[in-house]
């Protein structure tokens, strides 16, 4: 094979060949727009953070977005990009005005990468800049240049507008999901106060910082054990109180207005600085978990020139606050401590409850102590690497390049389950394997998570007991027949995560996983059809002849047929909890007493069902 290895071995790329070679290492991973952190998001994401670091060096205070179809567009009314210089800022890597701390102060987007990413990535991209009276425009297929019009004339507000298309060559049958967009929106206004963006007619604005984003994200006062408690100072800002409808830590922390999901130096210095300062208050040395228990807190800080994990900037990786040498964690405690102390102190009803919750988590956990360890000991006692749960090789606590991909099929029954195994990437996909339908948890504590021997194993599975940072699979996906002991199933599995790990659903980690109505073929062609719609497309493409079956269950599907379904092609449903619904009128509705609303759904799903069969049966 040597003899092969010549000067004709090395080539370099340019710029946008890397990115389209390596989209991963620019933006994650890609993705159909399914999941909240796929590819297309990304794109969006790297666009408005240039209009935001507009924005924060007081440069216009609205951004216009709209998303139709594939089309986004994306305007500003900042200061426009000097127009001598618009090709060269989206199409050139290491290029921009970020490098000149002076100008760009505490910005996200530092390595002159984003925007040339998002061009290489689409099949169009426009940039138009409007400066002084002129404006200047150049158009982009996958990176190349196909337009660069002359500077002109323009009696058109000072700013940028991006326009751009991510390319179907890259992202597959993709597709905008609004209750993403609107959601990475929000977080975008209450860091910024002052900032409105509209998007698609849509007003977002907020007043109040992260005390806004904990109101809407708790969904009202009754979820709450105290008031919340908001700390404002210099570059740092914070918000939190305990939940009485969680067991697990939550947070939403932030860095230059990015959004670390994977939390980072900042985050754990906060969590330092609570237990610290409230152990100091109290004067006891509270257990940190006691302390920590259904804490739900926001977290934004300011820092010059971050250092993340990655492009993405999930993760906060930098020590230095400031050229002064002060470390974020001695920064985010000094504050942390003076404000919280004195707030406790000047409120004492919050005081009170506080220590009336972290007394009720040590007796709590105390009481739990030997269920706890009999519930270990039931995991071993199971092989649950053996029996429930066919692992993967990578996972998503890891920092593998490919742990976004991680995934979990939760699934009923050993026909499925082994079709599932047999057709898996060992390297990134696992399967757990349920034993019959799961306990209707609602309403119960959290005891039975470790009493029962299937949420028992599966938690142990997920690795969520402790806290979700532990997570071991970045999509937990349900994977149940499309019938109704099916949907039994998923609705008994999507309670146990709403009573107990909501956290997981509100993050983005819970998937349904869709599979196969029909299968419509004749000699020369196979369609697998997920809908009504998509059967009649197939039987006018290869003709009314065609065999039709309806799949009954996941245990009709063979393996070699699996593959098409949990492969690049996998189409998932994502769990979204909307911010403005309440968890237990969720569950109250799905799980609760049997009431007339809910017979009626159940009935009106149950005709559409046999309809359907009525309707196979006749043109079969």
């Amino acid at each position: 094979m040597s003899e092969n290895y010549t000067d004709d071995s090395i080539r370099t790329l340019d710029w946008k060949e890397h990115i389209r070679l390596r989209p991963g290492m620019y933006i994650g991973k890609l993705g159909d727009g399914t999941s909240h952190d796929d590819g297309i998001y990304v794109l969006l994401k790297e666009i408005i953070d240039n209009s935001i670091d507009e924005f924060v060096m007081d440069n216009g205070k609205t951004i216009e977005i709209n998303i139709t179809d594939s089309l986004v567009s994306i305007r500003d009314f900042g200061r426009g990009m000097p127009l001598g210089k618009v090709n060269d800022c989206v199409s050139k890597i290491n290029t921009g005005a970020k490098y000149d701390s002076s100008i760009f102060k505490k910005s996200v987007g530092l390595n002159g990468v984003g925007s040339k990413a998002v061009n290489a990535l689409s099949s169009y991209f426009k940039a138009q800049s409007f400066r002084e009276g002129m404006t200047k425009a150049v158009e982009y297929s996958q990176g190349e240049l196909v337009l660069d019009s002359p500077v002109e004339s323009s009696d058109a507000r000072p700013g940028t507008l991006i326009t751009f298309i991510p390319d179907e060559e890259i992202f597959d049958k993709y597709h905008y999901i609004h209750e993403y967009v609107e959601e990475m929106l929000w977080n975008y206004v209450f860091l910024n106060n002052g900032l409105t963006i509209n998007f698609n007619g849509q007003k977002f604005f907020a007043k109040n910082g992260l005390l806004d984003l904990l109101e809407r994200n708790m969904a009202g006062a009754e979820t709450m054990m105290y008031p919340i408690i908001h700390i404002r100072e210099e570059d740092f800002e914070c918000a939190f109180t305990h939940s009485n409808n969680t067991y697990n830590e939550e947070y939403y922390s932030f860095v230059n207005g990015q959004h670390t999901t994977q939390g980072g130096t900042h985050q754990n210095a906060f969590r330092e600085a609570i237990v610290k300062t409230i152990r100091e208050f109290y004067n006891k040395d509270y257990d940190t978990a006691d302390i920590r228990n259904s804490l739900v807190a926001a977290i934004s800080i300011k820092i010059q020139e971050p250092v993340f994990e990655s492009q993405t900037k999930t993760k906060l990786g930098s020590l230095n606050m400031e050229p002064n040498g002060r470390s974020v964690r001695n920064f985010i405690g000094d504050i942390i401590k003076r404000h919280l102390d004195n707030y406790l102190h000047i409120n004492p009803e919050t005081a009170e409850a506080l220590h009336r919750k972290i007394q009720m988590s040590e007796k709590e956990r105390k009481d739990m102590a030997n269920i706890k360890k009999l519930a270990r000991e039931s995991v071993k006692k199971a092989s649950l690497h053996n029996k429930k749960l066919r692992d993967c090789r990578i996972h998503f606590n890891t920092n593998h390049e490919k742990r976004l991909e991680t995934t979990l099929f939760i699934t009923e029954g050993d026909s499925a389950s082994g079709s599932i195994t047999k057709s898996r990437d060992v390297q990134t996909q696992a399967v757990f394997s349920l034993k019959g339908k799961p306990l209707n948890s609602y309403g119960l504590s959290k005891k039975i998570v470790y009493e029962n021997e299937e949420f028992n194993l599966l938690q142990a599975a997920i690795n969520i007991d402790e806290t979700i940072e532990n997570l071991r699979y970045n999509n937990i996906v349900v994977a149940t027949d499309a019938d109704v002991d099916g949907m039994h199933i998923r609705l008994l599995l999507l309670t146990f995560f709403l009573q107990f790990y909501p956290d997981l659903v509100r993050s983005g980690h819970v998937y349904i996983l869709q599979t196969p109505l029909f299968r419509v073929r004749n000699k020369k062609e196979t369609i697998y059809c997920y809908s009504e719609e998509e059967r009649q497309n197939a039987l006018r493409k290869i003709g009314s002849n065609a065999e039709i079956t309806r799949f009954k269950g996941l245990g009709e599907i063979s393996p070699d047929e699996f593959r098409f379904f949990i492969g690049p092609s996998m189409r998932l449903d994502p769990v979204i909890l909307k911010r403005d619904v309440s968890i237990n009128e969720i569950l109250e509705y799905y799980m609760g007493k049997n009431t007339p609303e809910r017979q009626q759904f159940i009935i009106n799903n149950l005709r559409l069902e046999e309809d359907l069969k009525e309707e196979v049966l006749k043109e079969a």
